[in-house]
Parts: C-alpha cells; structure tokens; sequence
C-alpha cells in the first residue's frame, strides 16, 4: 500500500494573513456581507440592508452603487430602519460605514466582542487602518443604532455583548498616536459606560452589573437556524432536558410551565442575556445558562473595572486630569465590590455573585482569571487562582470549565482570547513559568491541528489535543460553530507574546 502523505500547508503565518482578506466585508462586496447564512434567502433573493432612521437613504444607496461590484446593488434591498417605537424591521444587515473582519462560517457580521481581538491582531499585523475602520464602525453603532451590539444584523439590535471598546480604542491609538480621534471617540464612551451601569444592567443592591437582553421571546436566529439533524431547535431540545430532568440550580418554575409543557416570558429574557454575555451557552448559570439574570459576573465587572482605567487613561492622555481622577475612583469602587463580593476565600478563585440570593455560585469557571487580567486581584488572591491552575489545566491549554455538559463553553473545549486572558493574568503577577507552559500547550495544539486539517477553528478539545464533533451530545447545537467558523483572531498576538514571556501587562 502506498503511503499517504498530507497535502502541502502554507506557514500558519501565511494563513493568518490570508484570511484576514477572506474576511473582510467592505461596501465593495456588500452583496455577499448581506447574506445571512442563519437565514433562508429571500424569495426575491434580495437581502435586506437597513440604514439609520435618520441617515440619508438616496446617498447611501448612490455611495454603495459607485463601490459596489458591477450589477449586484440590485441583489440587495437598500431600507430604512423604522424610527424608535415604530414597526419592527424584519431581518437584515445593518448598514456600517466602513470595513470591518468577520469571524467566518455563518457569522456573516461584525461582532462586539470578537472584534476585539481581531483588533489586536490586525494591529499587531500592521493592518491599523483596517483596524481603525472597526472602531469607528463600533462608534457608529453606538450614535445610529444606541450602542455596540452584539452583531450588525436586526435581530441583533435588543443587545449588546462584553465591553472592549476602550481597549480597542488605546490598541488603535497607540498604533497610530492620533489624540483628535481619540478626543472624539469620549462621547460614545461615556454612553457605553452609562448603558452597563444603570438599570437594568445595574442591580443597585450590589452596585455591580450583569447582562440583560431589552428584547422579548424568543431569538429570531435560533428559530430560523440552530437545528440538529432531526430538525429539533435548541429551544426543542431545552424542552426535551426539562420534560426529563430534575433542576436544582435554579428554580425552574419561573422559567418552564410543566403543565402546559411552555416556556415562560423569563426564560426568553435568560436565554436572550446569556448571548449577551457571549458565553452562550455552558451551565455556568445553571443549565443552558438561563439564570444569568441573577448575577453579578465576573467577566463583566472586570471589564466594566477596566474600561473605567481606561477611560482616565484616556482623559490623562487628553489632558483632563480631574476628569481621569474621578475615573480612577470609581474604578477603585467597583474593585472593591469586586473583592468583596465575588472573591471567594474557601476556593481560591472568583465566582459570579447571585444577587437574588446573596451568595456566590459554586462553578469553576475560566473567567476566574479576568481580574488577575484586570488588575483587581491582590498578590495573594492572584496566588490563590494560580494554585488552582490544576482544576482547568489540559494537555492542549486551559479548559473552559470542569463540567461537560456538551455545551461549547464547558469542558473539555478552550478558546484562544480565554487562554490568552489567563495566560496574561498569570504574567501580570509575575507566574511566568506557568504562562510560557500553557501558551505553548494551547499554540501547539493550534499548530498541530492546523498541520493535520490545514484550517484554524474557534474552539479546540484541550483534553485530547484535537478538534472536535459537535454532534455528538444531542445538547451540543452551538457546537457547529466552531466546525466552521475561521478563527485567527489574535493569534499573531498571542504567537508574539508567547516568544517573548518576560513581558509583564502594564
């Protein structure tokens, strides 16, 4: 028998900065950023494109027909968005002004808390303008549409998803220095920072902040895309694990009516925030995370906690002292709260506070590692949360979590801006060791799965150094992302800093 040998790669370099071009959408090739994979194509084979309610259709329409590829303006349907309160649009792209990366497969979209560390690598590419271009889509989204959303697409437009917006604003400026882009950018913050803190993203009885979704039943998305093989939706197959299993971490009957075999209106709020929190799903907050609702997070208090440091950076740099000053103090308070009330002394690690019932979960989870990334953690919390390196450590990197409940955010699968978070929390308190093992776990996992299959995907299956079917657990629908979903998000980023760990986050 002949031997069979693998078909020649290119470098994963050459890969990276490949796709990078693969996937960006420009007004060029709006046409093909229209389609909507999660979406059957319209009768007409038009895909809608809404614009702001207030922008102005005809030179938009003109602008895209002069950029566009010859003849296919007319395979799109230019509208308008229907002013606050009107008639809800029915699916659609929504209209940005600028280029922007795509993550690839059937998300077609500009997300909010990929794009961060897209940003990152493109920077680190020396693909800045590219970058710019992203967060001043986001800043557009922020004055058109009333915030970052979770994606560019209409049934995207009641959320928004994890807060990196300041962080992508200092990578960009320090690329390229510009404090009049910088000055302009404060507004939006302003009204990002004040959308996470108040009512309901604030519960006043922590003073922390959680995700909440302001739309009602159920997602568009799910019900049009997210089928098995047997046709069965996720919602389906919610039903299926309700109808037979007994729940103990939550209180089910505020969630699914047992007798009439229906969900209730809560838990089409719990399932809308949990793709909020990007983490969508795990049994993190009970199962198919739908009590997330009531708690406080860890993730995004840390973020809130860092966009609030970033902020006085970015008022020092513009030369607004007393400003920066009042930032550093309330990110001094939101530290504290932090401590206090999500820290758990018997563990070791940070857990997300149940502020309905006043107590922390009991869910190891890898976003323990955010305030060590944040800076909140003191050097004994910090030593505490290393210690318990062995509770997520894999052969392939660090596991999402210890339980396997066929969801794509627990164990056995690892992402690489998590592991990069973790890896670069454990630098900051000076674990370099432990670092420089997990970046090369996880890097040559990436590496020798790229080798054998000639692809990157989003998540990997830490425990067996592979990829993975997620087919195969009848609860696992949200696993078919990342069998088709392209992923060089910041893995340029994360080679660099891998090769050079003595670098400490400052």
């Amino acid at each position: 028998m002949w031997a069979q040998t693998a078909p020649a790669r290119v470098s994963i370099e050459t890969y990276i900065a490949d796709t990078w071009n693969t996937l960006t959408r420009s007004h060029r090739d709006l046409a093909r950023a229209a389609v909507d994979p999660k979406f059957p194509a319209p009768a007409d084979g038009r895909w809608p494109v809404y614009v702001p309610a207030a922008a102005g259709l005809d030179e938009i329409g003109k602008e895209l027909r002069q950029a566009m590829e010859p003849g296919t303006f007319d395979k799109i349907g230019l509208l308008r968005l229907p002013v606050a309160g009107g008639t809800k649009p029915e699916q659609g792209l929504l209209y940005l002004p600028f280029p922007y990366v795509v993550p690839g497969g059937r998300f077609n979209e500009m997300y909010g808390w990929d794009s961060y560390f897209i940003v990152l690598g493109l920077v680190h590419d020396g693909k800045t303008q590219l970058a710019r271009d992203m967060v001043d889509n986001f800043l557009y989204e922020i004055r058109n549409y009333g915030k970052i959303l979770n994606a560019n697409r209409t049934y995207y437009m009641t959320r928004s998803q994890p807060p990196f917006l300041t962080g992508m604003l200092l990578a960009v400026f320090q690329a390229t220095g510009d404090k009049e882009w910088l000055r302009q950018a404060v507004p939006a913050v302003l009204d990002t920072h004040r959308f996470w803190t108040s009512e309901p993203h604030l519960t006043e009885a922590s003073g922390l902040s959680r995700y909440w979704d302001f739309g009602e039943g159920p997602a568009p998305e799910v019900l049009s895309a997210e089928k098995d093989a047997q046709g069965r939706n996720h919602y389906d197959l919610v039903k299926d694990y309700y109808r037979s299993h007994d729940v103990s971490d939550y209180d089910l009957t505020q969630y699914f009516d047992r007798a009439h075999d229906q969900f209730k209106p809560l838990f089409y709020k719990g399932d809308r925030s949990m793709r909020e929190s990007g983490f969508d799903p795990s049994n993190r907050f009970g199962p198919f995370n739908i009590d997330i609702i009531h708690y406080n997070p860890v993730c995004l208090n840390s973020l809130l906690y860092l966009m609030e440091e970033q902020t006085a950076r970015i008022l020092q740099t513009l030369g607004q002292a007393a400003e920066a000053k009042a930032w550093h103090e309330r990110s001094a308070q939101r530290a504290a709260r932090i401590n206090r009330l999500l820290w758990d002394e018997a563990s070791g690690l940070y857990a997300d506070y149940n502020f309905q019932l006043k107590k922390r979960g009991a869910y190891p989870f890898l976003t323990t590692f955010y305030p060590l990334w944040a800076g909140i953690a003191t050097p004994a919390q910090a030593a505490r949360v290393k210690a318990n390196l062995g509770l997520f450590e894999k052969p392939g990197g660090l596991q999402t979590s210890r339980f396997v409940s066929g969801n794509q955010w627990d164990a056995p699968f690892g992402w690489a801006p998590l592991e990069m978070i973790a890896v670069e929390g454990l630098r900051r308190y000076g674990f370099n060791e432990d670092a420089d093992r997990i970046s090369r776990e996880f890097l040559t996992l990436v590496r020798d799965s790229y080798q054998r299959d000639g692809v990157i995907v989003e998540k990997y299956n830490v425990v067996i150094r592979g990829t993975f079917d997620g087919w195969r657990h009848p609860l696992r629908l949200s696993l078919e992302r990342s069998r088709v979903r392209l992923d060089q998000r910041c893995l340029h980023e994360a080679f660099r800093r891998a090769s050079r760990p003595q670098i400490n986050r400052t």
